[in-house]
């Protein structure tokens, strides 16, 4: 059987502040319907190790439960789809987790989950305004313990769920958080907040929870609840951190006894003012078997700027060490506190994230919209935070510096990625989509190991994206939700970085221009310099050139803010890797659908969306001077979905909305300008989605996909196309691509559907009939409509480019294929030959 293998695959994680945790060393977070598998030590992969599919919906929690009874991995996730699934792994050292249980109890979205890992139990919040207690139970065909739990070497075959209890919450609100914890006498207590300014603890007794207590205080919804003991002693307390709109977090001290603990200095920290006056310490009780816990108020934390999305307590490991909070908020900042060991104060001792000289006014000039994700390592020496952008930033603890420093993270689309285009020699791929980002995906290379990362984010727009192609290795041309296309030259400070990181040479020899920057209000990439630092030092205060003719520090940037020997962090690529722009297009009436380059480099074909003739026209520009070249070509009657030039750049393939294909020919040989060669009135019963070119060495060879579930080989002669093969895929065919080189007499065409299915087809190089087909594994594809399929251009005639010196330890001659997804993912895969060498049946 024929070898595919997942090579990489990027995704931006859900803006949902409890779409994601952290235990042991893999990171699972929500992206789009999918949950994201991470493993940040593991410095092998750029991407996510593998995306679970399963939800219908966006994924809006996730929690980790790790079972050291049953040596397992629990992630359970909730979505919009009003449904909770439970996954496990087959091993404690594997990420490849499996769908186990799905849990359709609620009624609307999922809002939060709280796990309690030594007892199996679980709670979820959802939009009905219920809450539901969760037990797990791993079920095998061996007997159980009086207590109903299973010994620790018994194979486990599947998990069984009971629900405990419902709970309807009282007075009504939707819940947003929820947290768990065990006390010292074995009793459970659940705190809930949500869309309400009070914070409600429930308390278990026997099997069921009751309404103990509410808290009040804050004046905002709360966001984010967390519990932890302050201490390894068994007389400790534990203390309740809550996080809220209202910007603040307030401490909670849960003390065992009927007495109260020593009161609370925190109405005296300086840092409140007045305002520590105003601060009730009012006590609750909390009554559960034999035991009684005071709940007072302990601190109120002041420091953030705007709504807080988490906050995350880091469990103390030893009796000399203390609890630490780590905080994410919409002000773009992480803040780590601590409580001071003199005064007994709590103060923000490390702030991480952006400074406000630094915030970009928009989205187009790249703020990051706060931080929506805070979340500690379990050794509590890395924290990560999640933002708008959908890139999960890293940070480390340098013991000997004192400091964090930030170290590479991950990112990736957080919409519909809709079009892709590899560089003309196959260096680096781009992307675009729904987001408004164009990114560019290479492999950073060191020390005998190569992983792919974002090493520029070239476009951010203020429209969705919707097309691209590459014009040269140095150049790219896309087409948004506007009327105009825009046309972008690679700048020197991001050629330089991908010859240093990526070794990609850069033959330009200094013509490219130096970098660019994005005015607050514009949506155009205007040049700037790229100066020393010591020249922007010198530069006049009031912007102007000084005296020794240094830089403008508002058209300028540090040379060094690009001299990076890793992969660029997400401020990097949101402000300092954007790519100037060349040209605009100007013409078409509506949004732009389609673009294609010729192979040559020298023409521009695209098209807009239409619902009459008079809009589907295809215009034709040439790239020299950027002159539209005359007459329009006009052919079609609904919107053209794809634009495609055969290998020879002779024919140019159209494809639309309206079943037809039509090609067109070059009036003369080294004319730029084309005119109807054959069409197809009938080609399909329903709409045309893609088309492809066959190899050159084929002849003039076409296939074309559909809404009517087929996918249709042409043949072209004399003026004429035959359809000599039809292909039936299970659903929609969406996307398809020849790989541009035949092999053993044969040749492969990727077709992709609606539902993410991806097939690799042989098909016979004399009659054009299928030899085989592959059907890769749903584990690999995407969860959505496959968008694009875009196969990594060849070094050579006789292999790919990555054949002969491959470091990632695929097979010599393996085919690298890109997908872009509405499953906001970028993926590539790696198809050995073997398809390519099955004889003809």
């Amino acid at each position: 059987m024929a070898n595919t293998r997942l090579d990489f695959v990027t995704t931006g994680g859900n803006r949902q502040p409890s779409a994601a945790d952290w235990a042991s060393d893999i990171i699972a977070f929500g992206a789009d319907n999918n949950v994201a598998i991470w493993r940040p030590e593991d410095n092998t992969r750029g991407g996510v190790d593998a995306l679970l599919s399963g939800h219908t919906g966006v994924v809006t929690v996730v929690r980790i439960l790790s079972s050291e009874q049953y040596r397992k991995t629990f992630i359970i996730s909730g979505s919009a789809d009003k449904t909770i699934r439970v996954w496990t792994n087959d091993s404690s050292a594997t990420s490849n987790f499996r769908q186990v249980k799905i849990l359709t109890d609620h009624e609307a979205s999922i809002n939060a989950i709280a796990v309690l890992p030594d007892s199996h139990l679980f709670v979820s919040g959802s939009a009905d305004a219920t809450l539901k207690v969760w037990k797990l139970f791993p079920s095998t065909s061996g007997p159980r313990s009086k207590d109903d739990t299973l010994s620790s070497d018994v194979d486990l075959q599947s998990i069984d769920t009971e629900l405990l209890q419902t709970i309807a919450i009282k007075p009504r609100l939707l819940p947003l958080t929820l947290a768990l914890v065990h006390f010292h006498d074995g009793s459970v207590v659940l705190a809930v907040g949500g869309t309400s300014s009070s914070i409600q603890l429930y308390v278990q007794d026997q099997r069921h929870f009751y309404l103990a207590a509410s808290l009040t205080g804050h004046e905002g919804w709360i966001r984010s609840l967390d519990f932890v003991k302050e201490s390894l002693t068994d007389d400790s307390d534990y203390l309740l951190a809550s996080a809220s709109q209202d910007r603040y977090i307030r401490l909670w001290r849960i003390h065992r006894g009927s007495e109260l603990p020593a009161a609370s200095s925190a109405a005296s920290d300086p840092a409140l003012g007045a305002f520590g006056r105003s601060l009730s310490n009012k006590a609750h009780y909390l009554n559960s078997k034999d035991q009684t816990y005071s709940v007072t108020f302990e601190a109120l934390l002041i420091g953030h700027e705007d709504w807080i999305f988490t906050a995350r307590w880091l469990h103390v490991s030893d009796h000399s060490s203390q609890p630490s909070l780590l905080s994410a908020s919409a002000d773009n900042s992480l803040a780590i506190w601590e409580a001071d060991a003199t005064s007994g104060f709590w103060m923000c001792t490390t702030r991480l994230g952006e400074i406000s000289s630094q915030k970009g006014s928009t989205t187009a000039t790249g703020s990051t919209g706060g931080f929506w994700i805070g979340l500690w390592s379990p050794t509590g020496n890395e924290v990560v935070s999640l933002g708008k952008t959908g890139g999960l930033r890293r940070w480390e603890y340098h013991a000997q510096d004192y400091r964090w420093l930030q170290t590479t993270g991950i990112s990736g689309h957080t919409k519909d990625v809709k079009a892709l285009a590899w560089a003309r020699d196959g260096s680096y791929l781009l992307s675009t989509g729904a987001d408004q980002t164009t990114r560019l995906f290479s492999e950073w290379k060191r020390d005998n190991i190569a992983s792919w990362h974002e090493i520029s984010r070239p476009q951010i727009h203020g429209y969705d994206l919707n097309c691209i192609d590459c014009i040269t290795t140095n150049r790219f041309i896309s087409g948004a939700d506007e009327k105009l296309l825009r046309v972008f030259d690679k700048p020197r400070a991001v050629a330089s970085l991908l010859e240093r990181l990526c070794g990609i040479p850069d033959a330009t020899h200094g013509t490219l221009p130096e970098a660019a920057d994005i005015p607050v209000l514009g949506l155009s990439n205007k040049v700037v310099q790229n100066v020393a630092d010591e020249e922007l030092a010198g530069t006049a205060i009031n912007g102007s050139a000084n005296e020794h003719g240094a830089a403008d520090p508002a058209s300028a940037v540090h040379k060094s803010t690009l001299d990076l020997d890793h992969p660029p962090f997400e401020d990097h690529l949101a402000r300092h890797t954007l790519w100037p722009e060349r040209e605009k297009l100007y013409g078409h009436g509506n949004e732009i659908s389609a673009v294609a380059a010729s192979h040559d480099g020298t023409l521009v074909a695209t098209a807009c969306r239409a619902s009459s003739i008079d809009y589907a026209v295809i215009r034709l520009y040439e790239t020299k001077d950027w002159r539209e070249i005359k007459p329009q070509l006009v052919a079609h009657s609904l919107t053209v979905t794809d634009l495609e030039f055969c290998p020879t750049d002779k024919h140019l393939l159209s494809v639309a909305r309206d079943r037809q294909w039509f090609v067109f020919s070059r009036t003369e040989e080294h004319s730029q300008s084309y005119r109807v060669y054959a069409s197809n009135p009938k080609a399909h019963s329903r709409m045309i989605l893609d088309s492809s070119w066959a190899p050159a060495e084929v002849g003039s060879v076409f296939a074309t996909a559909s809404r009517d579930k087929s996918v249709k080989v042409w043949r072209l002669e004399s003026g004429e196309a035959v359809c000599v093969n039809s292909i039936a895929t299970s659903s929609a065919a969406t996307a398809i691509a020849f790989l541009p080189q035949t092999r053993s007499g044969h040749m492969l065409l990727a077709i992709g559907t609606e539902t993410g299915e991806l097939t690799i087809c042989t098909l016979a190089m004399e009659t054009l009939k299928t030899t085989s087909t592959l059907l890769v594994e749903t584990t690999i594809v995407p969860s959505k409509t496959i968008n694009q399929l875009v196969w990594r251009p060849l070094r050579h005639s006789n292999g790919p480019l990555r054949g002969e010196d491959n470091i990632l330890g695929q097979e010599p001659g393996a085919y690298q294929l890109a997908l872009a997804s509405d499953d906001c993912s970028v993926r590539i895969l790696s198809i050995s030959p073997a398809e390519a060498r099955i004889e003809e049946e």
